[in-house]
């Protein structure tokens, strides 16, 4: 087991730990949690021999393997393939004793190095790293292709599968989520939950967490708590632990109140001069319980936009990619959708099907190469960057930042009114002068969001805008979103915040971008399906079988129609099933001219009695859509019952 004693840790002048311990059994999944900056990497340190406490003791077992991944970006013309084998130490240890045997031609030693490689599973070790890769999203030709001709964030998955490809018995993962799509990420927590080893994970998503995690350790004022449960059950007893100790706190404070008043009351009469003193004595040695302070004193809200156009812009026919001086590079083609105020929009799909350039090309970053975007009169839009760095400059400090924004985007503002707005970011004292490329990434994230929040936008463009959030700040993001007035379009892989946020989904995917009809859960559940057939189609493909010609099958027997209770559901079935398809008949027909009408009130043509008159009908069909797809959820309710 892993076991920390009375343990004291400082990193320069911060303390870090003070009188922490823990005990960590062998095979817990573990989450580590706490906010950015407390100290969690640190313990991985500590744990990984890195650093050394200044006191206390830390006791890992010395026959461990211990498996992490590396933060480095790895630079090599390596294969992506022998570049995760490596990662197996077990494995590589065997064959460099081979290796060695060979060329000492000492047979006894050359039968124990092949009789260790065949115990570290080297004969499939090969296909088990191709897995590991296949599962993280890389495709078949990408398997033997060269490290550094791969992107950062896909070096960062190869970093992840080399980890993983080690046989440990203790595995450190610091936000092993934030470069992964949720096609990988959903095969991730699969994988961790079969994982037989101890697992210690850092990560923000909370969803992640309650997937893998049996055990929680809260990091918080350089002191450790063990939960058992989840994140959620964590949550759950930590609310439950504050609440007691408020009313402990409570109570603490009637009871000093009331020694106070007897001491302020007796201290000057000599006869009681003892006795007041005694409860001095007891004062002082009482616990002095801190008043509790919610893990959410972070909290912010998006201003009113000055107006709401609607709709916010249409794409018609547009064509996004990139432009290039070879040609053009055109990812999304003939994409046909409008975004309405007041929308939550998720955009779904795999790294790589331009989910990112499609928002780009919205954010007018990139240049549409082909069709039309109409933006609607007012269109402020606000756009967070998947890498924050691309609107930060890394030299300057974020009142610079508040300033060169007041004067170039507005509102214009006091420098004093400019520092006030960057506290409520926690931006406070000294750092409103710290530079930019000193803050780590959480802080970088908040500037972003607070260089956002004052230009007073009514469509947000959110591309990942959680990697560097701790969980707090994730939960202060996502209620700012529900409270925002504007409309939101959001690509991140933090299920939770899609749940809590957005109402429908478009997915990306294969060169266009169509609604996604159903939630996360449908999502997943569609990229387990997609991931199954693609498994089945290599598995074709590498090993045909011939052709052959089925065998007649035998029509399946008519239903009895002497079973009545059948006869009755099928009769109720019938004019059901004709309703529907009346019911889809309408929604197309309906949904259609909604479109039109959109497109038409977008392009601004026309006379303002015709825009009032396109108004009402667009009023008029939301109502009778709302009736229709009630009356459509009901009738297709009913049929699964009769079905069922």
């Amino acid at each position: 087991m892993i076991q920390l004693k009375n343990l004291t840790l400082r990193r320069g002048t911060k303390v870090v730990l003070e009188g922490a311990s823990l005990t960590l059994n062998p095979g817990e999944k573990v989450g580590l949690v706490g906010r950015n900056g407390a100290g969690k990497s640190s313990l991985f340190a500590l744990l990984t021999g890195k650093l050394q406490a200044d006191t206390g003791d830390v006791e890992v077992p010395a026959h461990w393997q211990v498996a992490e991944v590396a933060q480095d970006m790895p630079d090599t013309d390596e294969g992506a393939t022998d570049f995760v084998l490596a990662g197996d130490r077990v494995l590589m240890a065997a064959h460099a004793a081979l290796a060695e045997a060979e060329a000492a031609d000492d047979g006894m030693a050359i039968a124990e190095a092949h009789h260790q490689i065949d115990q570290a599973g080297g004969f499939d070790a090969r296909a088990r790293a191709q897995a590991l890769l296949l599962g993280l999203g890389f495709v078949t030709s990408q398997l033997d292709a060269p490290v550094n001709s791969f992107s950062g964030g896909w070096r960062m998955r190869l970093q992840l599968a080399r980890a993983l490809m080690c046989p440990a018995d203790l595995m450190l993962l610091d936000e092993p989520t934030n470069h992964l799509d949720l096609d990988a990420l959903v095969w991730l927590e699969a994988w961790l939950q079969r994982f037989e080893g101890t697992l210690l994970i850092i990560s923000h998503d909370r969803e992640f967490l309650d997937a893998v995690t049996r055990v929680t350790v809260h990091l918080e004022d350089a002191r450790l708590t063990r939960y058992g449960g989840n994140y959620t059950r964590f949550e759950e007893m930590r609310a439950e632990r504050m609440s007691q100790q408020q009313a402990a706190f409570e109570r603490q404070q009637e009871r000093i109140a009331q020694l106070a008043r007897f001491i302020e009351r007796f201290k000057a009469k000599a006869s009681k001069a003892r006795q007041a003193q005694s409860r001095v004595k007891a004062l002082a040695r009482m616990e002095k319980l801190a008043p509790v302070l919610t893990a959410a004193d972070f909290h912010f809200e998006f201003r009113e936009p000055a107006n709401l156009p609607n709709p916010m812009l249409v794409l018609d026919g547009a064509g996004v990619g990139y432009r290039n001086p070879e040609g053009d590079t055109l990812i999304l083609h003939d994409v046909n959708r409008s975004v309405l105020a007041g929308q939550r929009i998720g955009i779904l799909g795999a790294n790589g099907q331009g989910k990112s350039t499609l928002v780009k090309t919205i954010a007018r970053t990139l240049p549409l190469l082909s069709g039309h975007i109409t933006e609607g009169k007012g269109l402020a839009i606000g756009y967070f960057a998947q890498q924050e760095l691309d609107v930060l400059h890394l030299a300057d400090h974020p009142l610079q930042h508040m300033i060169r924004l007041a004067r170039d985007v507005g509102p214009q503002a006091r420098e004093q009114e400019l520092r006030d707005f960057l506290g409520q970011f926690r931006f406070v004292g000294d750092m409103v002068m710290q530079p930019v490329g000193s803050m780590s990434g959480g802080e970088k994230a908040r500037l972003v969001l607070a260089m956002l929040v004052w230009q007073r936008p009514n469509l947000l463009l959110l591309d990942e805008p959680t990697n560097h959030l701790d969980l707090t700040t994730r939960e202060a993001l996502s209620m700012a979103l529900n409270e925002f007035e504007g409309t939101v379009m959001l690509v991140s892989h933090d299920r939770a915040l899609l749940r809590e946020v957005c109402d429908e989904f478009w997915l990306v995917a294969q060169g266009g971008v169509a609604p996604f009809d159903g939630d996360l859960d449908d999502y997943q559940r569609w990229l387990l399906d997609q991931s199954r057939e693609r498994a089945q189609a290599q598995k074709v493909a590498a090993n045909p079988v011939p052709v052959v010609t089925p065998a007649p099958v035998a029509k399946p027997a008519r239903p009895d129609r002497r079973d009545p209770e059948r006869q009755q559901r099928l009769d109720q079935a019938r004019p059901l099933k004709k309703e529907l398809a009346a019911l889809d008949t309408q929604l197309a027909a309906l949904n259609q001219e909604k479109l039109a009408l959109e497109t038409a009130l977008a392009s601004g043509e026309g006379s303002p009695d015709l825009w009032a008159q396109q108004g009402r009908r667009l009023k008029d069909i939301a109502e009778q859509l709302e009736q229709l797809e009630s009356r459509w959820l009901e009738v297709s309710e009913t049929l699964e019952q009769l079905a069922s």
